[in-house]
């Protein structure tokens, strides 16, 4: 048997692509695709459309434009199972097919992740279950990067904390499932949140099913004992910290982020922005001034296949600036090189250099413009204001204190979304609004922006993101001195001390600390992971604000949340540490079989969604981790989370250790 090989992201990328083709291609001849739209980006992800053309598909339709038409007999609709929505949607797509062909079709449907009882009863209802083909395609997660998978459940939030929903917490569940069926089971499952809790109880029954399913054959048995090249799982909950999502992104990905949007690595553009696509630049000479002059949307892809983009992306957009400007000297450099070529062998080495050159110019290109768009935006006074009250927030100023600032905001008529992240983080910082500033903002708003979004601040009431201290929720959050019971709700006030949430001298351009990706303050729950992880250096950075206790062993989640077990009572929800272990004979042939490897992974899983941000901080981490211990982390979550935006997915991030 060959020796047991670590994890990664391209595994699960080549297996996502072989089910799909494994699936298209049973479907003989040519084929029109019909998928659900927030699919097509995922999809997209794993494998290309001339591949996808390759395999038979001839035409693309959008299933929520119910435009599909008839011109090959094959039909293929490929949609979520686990929304009813979908399910009807299909059913009314074929049935009109049906009466508008002259000749019969075969219809096939591919439920992503799974099929369920509910879609086949709506399909039913429908009385079309018996003129389709069903299959299931497994796709739990989405490699996005070689460190970051996500779900990509476009409304994972929304379900998990507005509707009451478990099904992203269920999908998560499975989806880390899988990898522990592959690769032997997490050592150790640490968390911090209800929804994190759920997950980990998800774990324990489904490895118990297996375990006791007649069909469970020695072998699934002998790869259910804990993994040799996996360190640990930590879940973090999304509700644990509201505020962190809440705050303005300060890195360059995250302030991309915020200005366009970016989803599965990509981004669009104006092309005044970043000029045309290279493949345009000598058409355009020939094209019509009409044509010519039109903006147009230019698509970029922000991954790791893009070095530069690589190198820029984690970094604070201080600093961003002086490092395009030394790509552009050192390229300017390279290419006057080409003068001091004094043979024919110094000449051909330049002309192979050429084509890397260019590229990278290109891309250089494109992120100056980028930089310089974003720089027009961070210059502007609004931002500035924004930026203002809101460190002043997160710094523990008096809210009162910046009532007026908020007011101002709202009456210079800024978009609604900044403002309701103002508000939320007010009172997820707070313990809630001041009755009386409560009364007065709701009326603001309603105002100024029109009583529509009376839902809206309902509905933020409801997640306890926007709240009244009279509120019967908001008097769960514990307040100084108040004597609440620790867990319900997240104390900044106190964690803010305890893990020194702000740190005051922030050095951009060489950090030594996650603050750097805030500009002064640190993400409460990477500073979570930081308890796990970094012991040692939380308890260097905190000693002096009590965090005495603290062990010595430095930087390993060996020992959970030893140490800091009181501290994080002041976060929301339930905190567990749970041992996974397997039959000890299982466990010496995993070990035998793993080559006693020394380089560990720690996945690092976020339920309800994480922000670029963040991901940039945990990167930081990964990155002191490497030097220290030649460590690895993942990301992996449901969604990449610009709050008040369109949520993001639920994501599991890679830290290797």
């Amino acid at each position: 048997m060959a020796p047991h090989v670590g994890f990664n992201t391209e595994q699960i990328r080549d297996k996502a692509r072989k089910d799909l083709l494994y699936l298209l291609e049973g479907v003989r001849g040519k084929k029109n695709l019909v998928i659900e739209r927030s699919l097509a980006g995922p999809i997209g992800v794993v494998v290309k459309v001339s591949t996808l053309q390759d395999y038979g598909v001839d035409k693309f339709f959008f299933l929520e434009n119910d435009n599909a038409d008839t011109s090959q007999r094959n039909v293929v609709f490929m949609a979520r199972g686990e929304c009813a929505r979908h399910a009807q949607a299909v059913a009314e797509q074929i049935k009109r097919l049906q009466r508008e062909s002259q000749t019969g079709h075969e219809f096939h449907i591919f439920w992503v992740p799974r099929r369920t009882l509910v879609t086949d009863k709506l399909l039913e209802e429908a009385g079309v279950l018996g003129d389709v083909n069903i299959a299931e395609l497994p796709l739990y997660f989405f490699p996005l990067e070689r460190d970051v998978l996500s779900l990509e459940l476009e409304n994972s939030f929304q379900d998990l904390f507005l509707f009451k929903d478990t099904t992203p917490a269920f999908l998560m569940a499975k989806a880390l499932m899988g990898i522990q069926t592959k690769h032997g089971l997490f050592p150790r499952v640490i968390g911090k949140g209800d929804n994190a809790k759920r997950v980990a109880e998800l774990l324990t029954r489904m490895r118990q099913e297996i375990l006791a399913g007649e069909d469970a054959s020695e072998t699934s048995r002998s790869t259910l004992t804990p993994s040799n090249t996996i360190e640990s799982v930590i879940i973090i909950d999304r509700e644990v910290d509201f505020a962190t999502p809440l705050l303005t992104q300060l890195t360059y990905e995250g302030l991309i982020d915020e200005l366009w949007g970016i989803q599965n690595n990509q981004t669009d553009i104006d092309s005044t922005v970043v000029g045309a696509p290279p493949q345009q630049s000598s058409s355009n000479t020939t094209s019509s001034p009409a044509t010519s002059s039109a903006p147009r949307k230019r698509k970029i892809q922000l991954d790791s296949s893009d070095k530069l983009y690589d190198g820029l992306r984690d970094t604070n957009f201080a600093i961003v600036g002086t490092l395009l400007n030394k790509v552009a000297r050192r390229l300017q450099s390279d290419y006057d090189s080409r003068h001091g070529s004094k043979t024919t062998a110094e000449l051909k080495e330049f002309v192979k250099k050429l084509p890397s050159y260019q590229t990278e110019h290109q891309s250089l290109k494109v992120h100056t413009g980028l930089a310089e768009e974003i720089m027009k935006y961070t210059r502007t006074d609004h931002f500035s204001r924004l930026l203002e009250v809101q460190q002043n927030l997160a710094a523990g100023a008096d809210p009162s204190s910046q009532f007026d600032a908020i007011e101002e905001l709202i009456a210079r008529d800024l978009p609604l979304p900044e403002i309701l992240r103002l508000l939320c983080i007010y009172s997820c910082l707070s313990g809630g609004v001041k009755s009386k500033d409560f009364d007065q903002f709701k009326r603001l708003i309603l105002a100024g922006y029109g009583y529509q979004h009376l839902l809206t601040l309902h509905n933020l009431e409801k997640l306890q993101l926007f709240l009244s201290r009279t509120s019967p929720m908001a008097s769960m959050i514990p307040m100084p001195g108040s004597g609440t019971a620790t867990g319900t709700k997240t104390n900044y006030t106190y964690l803010r001390k305890q893990l020194r949430l702000i740190v005051d001298e922030v050095n951009e351009h060489d950090p030594n600390d996650i603050a750097y990706v805030y500009s002064g303050y640190a993400p409460l729950s990477i500073r979570l992971v930081q308890c796990i992880l970094q012991k040692q250096y939380i308890l260097s950075i905190t000693r002096g604000n009590g965090a005495s206790g603290v062990g010595t062993g430095a930087g390993s989640g060996a020992q959970g949340w030893r140490g800091f077990d009181e501290t994080v009572k002041h976060a929301r929800g339930p905190a567990f540490d749970e041992l996974q272990k397997g039959e000890d004979k299982a466990v010496k042939a995993r070990a035998l079989l793993s080559g006693g490897g020394d380089k560990k992974t720690v996945f690092v899983v976020f339920v309800g969604g994480v922000t670029f941000t963040e991901i940039s901080a945990l990167r930081f981490i990964a990155k002191k981790e490497e030097g220290w211990y030649h460590s690895c982390s993942y990301i992996l979550s449901s969604r990449l989370t610009n709050m008040l935006s369109p949520a993001r997915r639920n994501i599991v991030i890679l830290i290797p250790r």
